[in-house]
This record gives C-alpha cells, sequence and structure tokens, in this order.
C-alpha cells in the first residue's frame, strides 16, 4: 500500500530529533499493509547492520529487531540447545507467505503487541527480555511479559527504539512443549501455550498467548497439580484479559487455553509427579 501521507524517509544512521508523526520502519510488513494517516517520516533501521542472532560468552542468545522470520527460522535449524524445534514452530505459526517471512522482523511483531504475534508468545515463554533505546541513548531492559501490556499497546515511549531481545541460556536448554488452536485451518491463533521445563531444577513455566490480550507466564518450582495450574490461569487472568475479536470469543479461548495448559502439564511432568 502506498502511504501518501509520507513525506520523507530517513536512514537511522544519520541522526536527526525524533519529531510528531516519525515511525521505525523494519521489514515494513505491518507499515505498508494499511493506512498509517499520522505517520509522517519513516526512519529506516535495515542500514544498521545489526547480526541478526548472536550467542553471547554466558550461552544467551541475543536477536536483533531487525533479525527476519527466514533468519531466525534458519538460525533454529543449527541451533545445539534443547528449545530449539520451538523456534521453528513460532514462525510457523505467522501462517505466512515466504514474502512476508523474508521482510518480517522479531522487533517489529513484538512492538505491534497484537494477541497472536508469536514472536511474542516465543521469546515471552523463553523468558526474554527487551533492550530498550532511547533518543537520548539511554538504554532499559525489561521482560517480554511486562513490555506487552495489551492487545496492541507497550510501554515504549515516545521515539523509543526496541534494540533486541534476549533468551537466557538456561531457557535454551528447557524441554518446551506446544499448542496451538484457531477457529480455522489456516486461521489467526486463537489460542497459544508454550511449556518449558527445566531440567536444572524441575521447574515448569507455561506461557499463554493469542488467547489473552497480552503474555502471561507462569513458573512454578514443581510441576503443578491440574488444580493448581488452573488456579493458577483463573487467578491471574481477568475476565476483560481473554481477547475477544472475529478469530474467537472470549469463553472459547479461555476453554483452548486451560485445555492446553493441561496437555502441556502432562506432557512435560514426569508420570509420577502427575
Amino acid at each position: 500500500m502506498d502511504l501518501n501521507t509520507v513525506l520523507d524517509v530517513r536512514d537511522v544512521r544519520h541522526r536527526e530529533p525524533w519529531r510528531p508523526g516519525d515511525a521505525w520502519l523494519g521489514g515494513g510488513t505491518y507499515l505498508f499493509s494499511e493506512p498509517q494517516p499520522h505517520i509522517r517520516r519513516l526512519v529506516d533501521l535495515s542500514r544498521m547492520g545489526w547480526p541478526p542472532l548472536s550467542r553471547q560468552p554466558d550461552g544467551s542468545l541475543d536477536i536483533a529487531a531487525t533479525c527476519t522470520i527466514t533468519e531466525l527460522s534458519r538460525f533454529a535449524r543449527t541451533l545445539p540447545a534443547a528449545a530449539a524445534p520451538l523456534f521453528e514452530q513460532c514462525c510457523r505459526a505467522f501462517l505466512a507467505s515466504f514474502k512476508i517471512w523474508n521482510m518480517a522482523t522479531v522487533g517489529g511483531n513484538l512492538c505491534n503487541g497484537l494477541p497472536a504475534g508469536p514472536m511474542i508468545s516465543l521469546t515471552a515463554a523463553l523468558d526474554g527480555t527487551v533492550l530498550l533505546q532511547g533518543q537520548d541513548g539511554a538504554t532499559r531492559r525489561l521482560p517480554v511479559t511486562e513490555f506487552i501490556t495489551g492487545a496492541g499497546t507497550k510501554v515504549l515511549r515516545d521515539g523509543e527504539l526496541l534494540r533486541s531481545v534476549r533468551l537466557p541460556a538456561r531457557a535454551l536448554d528447557c524441554r518446551t512443549a506446544f499448542r496451538q488452536a484457531s477457529l480455522y485451518g489456516l486461521g489467526r491463533s486463537g489460542s497459544l501455550v508454550i511449556g518449558a521445563g527445566d531440567p536444572a531444577d524441575g521447574s515448569l513455566a507455561v506461557t499463554v498467548t493469542a488467547a489473552t490480550t497480552r503474555p502471561f507466564r507462569f513458573w512454578f518450582a514443581l510441576p503443578p497439580t491440574a488444580a493448581e495450574l488452573r488456579a493458577a490461569i483463573d487467578g491471574a487472568v481477568r475476565s476483560d484479559e481473554w481477547f475477544d475479536d472475529i478469530h474467537g470469543l472470549p469463553a472459547w479461548r479461555r476453554h483452548m487455553a486451560l485445555l492446553q495448559a493441561e496437555e502441556i502439564r502432562r506432557e512435560l511432568t514426569p508420570e509420577d509427579h502427575r
């Protein structure tokens, strides 16, 4: 789509004061998908040259905001980590063409903040943290579960940039389980639940996304019982936080999320502890 309100496209390397009507341009798959009448100038991030993915000395993984879905998928195929299959499962949850995969970015998916954003699901489930950079160069780091505050809303300040997301080494060593539900065979996720079992201490994390307006991550020091898991989810997710749109009613989303969470609990819990 032509954005006929945009008057200029600037290279981010040529630093200029942020002004009303500015927007960051990553892959552009969302920006160019519908009218953006409030945008007057795009600030292009594509020439920053950030490494898409990089392992840190402590074993954690940094994913640049400009990393594309294609780059993430290819990297995960050679990642020697127990959680590696989860990357491809979340990439496939896009249900998008190869053209979108080649342009859409991890940072863009996070910054859209949509309930069905599979990069939100992936990074929240693996205890990810985002690195945010302000116009003055100051940085701050937040958990993904705190970065997204509602359907399409996040804690980004005016002109602030999502630079990267970090996944800790311990999370990459987790055994994972994935469940996705949609009203249609090739439809948007109505509920997406991920489990991560930590072999180091036996803890279990269950993350609910798509069914809710924001990601919810539930951590248990020991695998919970079915009743404990259900109580934790129902106690944390308010009735108005079950998402409601044409892709699923709140009651259906809650039902599916609870069902998937229980399936994951059973899959990742040793038989003698179920």
